[in-house]
């Protein structure tokens, strides 16, 4: 009864923990700016099962992608153990679920697979993140805390996993000692039961430290997520869901815009008036980017894919696509700890020198495997420094001079544009 007790106050607290900075989240992202998402829903339907489920984009490097493939299935089929935990926890039962048969067996012997498959995964991918050179785990956006993130997450995997087997090879062991038949099948753990001896006693401690060790680690891990890059294991099916639909190169237009050469071009046309609210012009700050933008930023595995992919980055100049993404999410937590910061997105967090280096030429969003579009971040601080600060390189001011003056970019009058043409000669 006492266990019952204790079970049901852990997981109460562990729920209400994780409900709380889920809501702290959720208000920073609707933070942004009201934006409608809601067409095409079957297009938006295909994306999520193919790229958030299905990963799509991750089998561009297929050896990767089938390891980091056993992780996440593992990840979502043995949470169907997990349920049954939960309710012999509460219920004071054990396997509950044992009455389905066949089935219960079937998924019992795939959780011992996967789980076996995760752990290989992970030793695989330890090695390859701290021994192997690999440029997209480095940069100056990737110091000793993702580092250690990215570490902590794989050995907490194997530690869940190693309680899984502890938990399934005791009780083996238990019902072996006793003559019962044991409900469901376990390829892995039937294997390690020998080696866990025969006492009784000692087993039941076993048995009942995996139990413990397995489900208190998945509620504790449940926790942690929210402050890791691997919070995409969840928030990567509402972004692939609410992900651009239009062409990655198409930019968008202000509306205020939109409406004034309507107004210019057309005078007689009935076009909507704004009042007196202000107008904004591009974007200095979290609040002033749309809310899907901001939703990018928790979305980030911190892969580096896009990065790695980017012509600007690779060629030596200050642009990191996912230090942009990663420079917006830490300004709203920014905002979370003190609300009167007098800091912004824009040059505190994010300098003009990286955002005049991109080119728009979209590489790192057809690169990220969770359909962020750092792109779109960049055009709206880009376009706040332009038209509100009158900010902009030489070369793109003098453009804007050119075609104030002459109606074209370049520093000469309309009429001569086609002179070229005169200086061609037409050879037989």
């Amino acid at each position: 009864m006492i266990e019952k007790i204790l079970f049901f106050l852990f997981l109460v607290t562990a729920i209400i923990v994780f409900a709380r900075k889920i809501k702290t989240i959720r208000k920073g992202i609707l933070s942004g700016q009201k934006k409608e998402i809601n067409d095409h829903p079957e297009i938006r339907l295909r994306n999520l099962v193919l790229i958030a489920f299905g990963q799509k984009k991750m089998f561009r490097r297929p050896v990767h992608a089938t390891l980091h493939a056993f992780i996440y299935i593992g990840f979502l089929v043995i949470n169907l153990e997990v349920l049954e935990i939960v309710i012999d926890g509460l219920s004071g039962s054990h396997r509950i679920l044992s009455f389905a048969g066949p089935l219960y067996d079937g998924l019992m012997a795939t959780n011992e697979l996967l789980g076996l498959l995760v752990v290989i995964a992970c030793i695989y991918l330890l090695i390859r993140r701290n021994f192997w050179v690999l440029g997209r785990f480095k940069g100056n956006e990737i110091g000793v805390p993702q580092r250690r993130d990215a570490n902590l997450i794989l050995i907490i995997e194997l530690a869940l996993m190693a309680g899984l087997f502890l938990f399934n090879a005791a009780d083996i062991a238990i019902h072996a000692t006793e003559s019962e038949a044991m409900a469901g099948l376990f390829p892995v753990s039937m294997y390690l039961a020998p080696y866990l001896g025969s006492e009784t006693e000692l087993l039941n401690l076993f048995r009942s430290s995996g139990w413990w060790f397995h489900i208190v680690g998945i509620f504790l891990f449940l926790n942690y997520l929210p402050y890791s890059k691997h919070f995409h294991i969840i928030m990567a099916f509402p972004n692939t869901w609410y992900s651009k639909l239009t062409p990655a190169g198409k930019l968008n237009s202000p509306e205020s815009i939109t409406r004034e050469i309507h107004t210019i071009l057309n005078p007689s046309m009935n076009v909507e008036t704004v009042g007196n609210e202000p107008v904004l012009l591009g974007a200095k700050d979290t609040n002033e980017l749309s809310w899907k933008q901001l939703l990018d930023s928790y979305s980030c595995t911190e892969c580096g894919r896009c990065t790695s992919s980017c012509p600007a980055n690779l060629t030596g100049k200050k642009l990191s696509p996912r230090k942009i993404v990663m420079s917006v999410r830490d300004r709203i937590e920014d905002l979370e700890k003190n609300k009167e910061s007098e800091k912004t997105l824009l040059n505190h967090f994010i300098s003009a020198e990286e955002l005049w280096a991109c080119t728009t030429c979209n590489a790192c969003v057809t690169e990220c495997p969770v359909s962020i579009d750092p792109v779109s971040t960049i055009i709206e601080l880009r376009r706040h420094m332009v038209m509100e600060q009158s900010s902009a390189p030489t070369s793109l001011n003098n453009m804007f001079t050119n075609i104030e003056n002459n109606g074209s970019p370049w520093a000469f009058s309309a009429m001569d544009r086609f002179n070229w043409a005169s200086d061609i000669t037409i050879s037989a």
